[in-house]
């Protein structure tokens, strides 16, 4: 039977939300979740997940509604866990607390948990309810229910085109489509994710750093599909803070020792690297939930063609470049307008001067 939900609990649970957004670039390879202890219509105390190995959200809240938790009822943006992992289990936490009622948004996707937290709660005599804003908490944890329900990380597009579809000038000059405001919007993105990903085309036309430039954040692990090792040793991608992962196909110990000496790790795939699947899969492996793509148009081309690309995050600029610049992703010609890929829109908004544009394939 279905749960009623009155006002106030679904006030709680989005002020829960709230608080779990604030670890958006701070959790992974954790969840980002929020709890609020509530009893009598008030909150009497609130918590947040903020870095793996630290105390989850129902333990912060717990510990900031003291002995007001006895009675009381918690609101959790993610089923409370019932293993071991680097923290004790969030549910014996809140049966000692004494808490009389739990409302959760959506179950674990963790095989670990996966109902045995509601189950556990129960068992205690705790009143459990889940499915309220479940499609808001898992919108926030998207990568994270994609690496642990498809086995491989959420995989989002970042794009930069000008009003007729256009990357870069036919000679590759990029520098700059978009305004200062959209290129600092993008290290939001960047912050927020697992890792960043882009090919060796890339890294020899821009050489870019792809890190996120923000004092103190915690840096994505970068990633780059280099299949004969082409990186220059010098390459700004290898400059420190952060990780630096290359997936190869090459066997050359000297360039691999080169690049080792600069801090990458250098991984050979047994598969070819055309095969972005297995790119993804032991992305997952690594525990990166969401994975930003930042690639030249035959990279981008090669995720939307193998249907791996689950967002694209296009920045589009006031500006006309002409037929001859080159085209935003490289796809098959297509004979007939019904085999064209179709996108939904998301969000729009403008950033600067320019328009950015949050799409999900129909």
């Amino acid at each position: 039977m279905r749960a009623e939900f009155n006002d106030f609990d679904r006030l709680a649970m989005a002020r829960a939300l709230e608080l779990a957004a604030r670890g958006l670039t701070t959790t992974q390879p954790n969840p980002r979740v929020g709890c609020v202890i509530a009893r009598d219509g008030r909150i009497v105390g609130e918590g947040w997940h903020e870095r793996a190995g630290e105390a989850h959200a129902e333990v912060r809240a717990l510990a900031a509604a003291g002995t007001a938790a006895a009675g009381a009822s918690a609101y959790v943006t993610l089923e409370p866990c019932s293993h071991f992992g680097r923290t004790p289990p969030c549910a014996d936490a809140l049966v000692n607390a004494r808490i009389a009622r739990v409302i959760f948004a959506i179950e674990d996707p963790d095989p670990r948990v996966g109902g045995s937290g509601a189950l556990r709660l129960r068992q205690a005599g705790i009143e459990v309810e889940s499915g309220l804003l479940a499609a808001e908490a898992q919108e926030l944890n998207v990568g994270f229910f994609s690496r642990l329900r498809r086995q491989r990380p959420w995989v989002r597009i970042k794009l930069a085109m000008s009003l007729d579809g256009r990357t870069a000038l036919a000679n590759g000059a990029s520098r700059w489509i978009t305004g200062e405001a959209a290129r600092a919007d993008v290290q939001q993105w960047r912050a927020r994710s697992s890792a960043v990903l882009t090919g060796i085309g890339t890294v020899l036309a821009d050489d870019p750093r792809l890190d996120v430039r923000a004092g103190g954040a915690r840096q994505p692990l970068r990633v780059v599909l280099d299949s004969r090792l082409r990186t220059p040793p010098d390459a700004r991608i290898l400059a420190r803070p952060g990780e630096v992962l290359l997936f190869t196909a090459a066997d050359d110990a000297a360039r691999r020792g080169a690049l080792e000496l600069q801090g990458a790790k250098v991984e050979r795939l047994a598969q070819s690297l055309q095969n972005l699947g297995q790119v993804l899969a032991r992305l997952a492996d690594l525990e990166i939930n969401e994975l930003l793509v930042e690639a030249e148009p035959t990279l981008a081309g090669a995720f939307l063609q193998a249907g791996l690309a689950d967002e694209l995050l296009l920045y589009v600029a006031p500006v006309l470049l002409g037929p001859q610049a080159r085209a935003l992703a490289q796809l098959p010609e297509l004979t007939d307008l019904a085999q064209g890929r179709r996108f939904t829109l998301l969000t729009s908004c403008a950033v600067g001067s320019d328009l950015r544009l949050q799409l999900r394939p129909a």
